[in-house]
């Protein structure tokens, strides 16, 4: 583990003391939580923290045939298993609030009116058909396949004959037709020429808000100052830069824009953008396999950002006291299972004892390996047991092979069929008997003592090498070859238990 105290209390700006950074985390509870999604929480947070901001969580819910409950809850409990505390937005409110955009849907309707009655926006009748075959003439043309502004100046006239028809409108920003660019915060100056910027569509035809216009009024009404997302979104940042000015012109903004950095893609396998699809990308897999939050956060952070130092494991809240925009990096960033873990490790090692006993009893709990509520007894082994394995263990999962022999009850006991076919054939019954039998007129029942007895009785009385020796008793014991130290876990399981086991194994 490195020289680095982890545990040591870290002092940060109090939050909302900074009135010049608000940042928001802002998803859409489609799917499960995924490690993308919270490395751009990570990022939004530690900024928020360093600089005494505000951390705004907001829920993007308007797609009506993508978003579930389901996943909304998901994303709230993901971020305060992660402990990703935010300043405002579900639960706590604020002074923008709802924080949830299916709540907030007169406020777009209304906007959509006002950019429409300034003639920042249009009715667009445009059917998707017509659209896809004047991209696809424009593709043979070699033009860029954006929106062709067939709608933009159409009469009153015109458009009661769309309606006529039946044709129900879409609402389309009229962009300005000017080379649009801003200086973001991870990747310096960037732009785009009009010609990749076409209109774009804010209201469906059906009436529903899109993206594209929810998210920008939402940080323009609860004035987020700073957008941190990721990469994949930089294409939709010149489209938000135009309708910020016409948001000022009616009303909804104060004039401010925003300042925005992009995130680097975190990829997966085969170099590949890291998706929902990709099993690894899955926030739900972790809690599961048994990963400490400190140590997902802790290894998300290094994904496109450096503390320097060379410095590679610390806590969130040391994070935030070292976060600065300057160490991030614009190129992408590789999710290394194997390093993952190996930081989750070195985080359990790093635990006291008894905390990490306390959660390790959660998640034998929550397998079925301990009852609920936790006997005495049974707390009492566990804390006894957990230094036993802290070094050996890389996930909170593997407790459960590594200490499940110390509780489940010896009628339900049977050692791993492929272990006990190597160790537990006809040839160990003799060390297997020896072992009973020292043991069970051993005076003390003490790892010490336990350790002599079986030496003198395998080791020395049946010449065995220590492998060949305690190999079979471990299998017989535990019920798998690779163990907690044999003769500490001998101890935790009492003698009873340990001659009633080496009993059935002889049988």
């Amino acid at each position: 583990m490195p020289d680095f105290d982890v545990l040591a209390p870290v002092e940060l700006p109090a939050r909302g003391s900074n009135p010049a950074v608000r940042v928001r985390f802002c998803p859409s509870p489609t799917g499960n939580p995924h490690v993308g999604m919270v490395r751009t929480a990570l990022f939004n947070w530690a900024y928020a923290r360093h600089t005494g901001g505000t951390f705004v969580f907001r829920i993007e819910d308007t797609d009506s045939a993508r978003d579930t409950e389901e996943s909304y809850e998901q994303l709230l409990a993901a971020l305060r298993w992660l402990g990703l505390d935010w300043d405002e937005g579900p639960g706590l409110g604020g002074p923008y609030g709802p924080y949830r955009q299916s709540q907030r849907l007169d406020r777009y309707a209304q906007v959509a009116a006002d950019l429409l009655a300034a003639g920042r926006a249009y009715e667009c009748f445009c059917a998707p058909e017509e659209l896809e075959e004047r991209r696809e003439e424009a593709r043979r043309a070699g033009r860029t396949p954006g929106y062709d502004g067939h709608c933009r100046e159409l009469s009153d006239a015109q458009r009661a004959t769309y309606r006529e028809e039946g044709r129900r409108p879409a609402i389309r920003f009229r962009m300005p037709g000017t080379e649009i660019g801003w200086d973001d915060l991870v990747r310096g100056p960037v732009s785009f020429g009009h010609e990749h910027v076409p209109d774009y569509v804010l209201v469906r035809a059906n009436g529903e808000p899109l993206y594209t216009l929810v998210n920008p009024v939402d940080d323009a009404l609860m004035r987020i100052t700073h957008v941190l997302r990721g990469e994949d979104l930089l294409s939709s940042t010149p489209r938000q830069i135009a309708l910020y000015d016409a948001l000022a012109q009616v009303g909804v903004s104060d004039g401010t824009t925003p300042r925005f950095g992009h995130l680097p893609y975190v990829m997966g396998e085969g170099n590949k953008k890291l998706s929902k699809r990709d099993p690894q990308s899955s926030l739900n897999l972790y809690r599961e396999e048994g990963f400490l939050p400190e140590g997902l956060l802790n290894y998300l952070a290094l994904l496109g950002w450096s503390m320097g130092e060379d410095r590679e494991f610390f806590s969130k809240e040391q994070m935030a006291a070292a976060f600065s925009l300057e160490r991030v990096s614009a190129n992408p960033a590789r999710f290394d299972l194997k390093k993952c873990t190996a930081i989750n490790a070195d985080w359990i090692r790093a635990l006291p004892a008894d905390e990490l006993a306390g959660r390790v009893q959660s998640v034998l709990v929550g397998r079925g390996v301990l009852a609920d509520p936790v006997g005495p007894d049974d707390a009492a082994t566990l804390r006894a047991a957990v230094p036993l394995v802290q070094e050996r263990m890389e996930t909170l999962g593997q407790a459960a092979g590594m200490l499940g022999f110390l509780f489940v009850d010896d009628a339900r006991f049977s050692p791993d069929p492929q272990d006990a076919e190597r160790l537990l054939g006809p040839e160990a019954a003799p060390a297997l008997g020896a072992a009973r039998e020292a043991l069970a007129g051993l005076g003390a029942w003490q790892a010490a003592a336990i350790e002599e007895g079986l030496r003198a009785a395998l080791v020395e009385g049946l010449g065995l090498k220590p492998k060949l020796a305690f190999g079979p008793v471990r299998v017989a014991v535990t019920g798998r070859r690779v163990s907690p130290p044999l003769f500490e876990s001998l101890e935790l399981l009492g003698r009873e238990r340990t001659l009633a086991r080496l009993a059935a194994a002889l049988r």
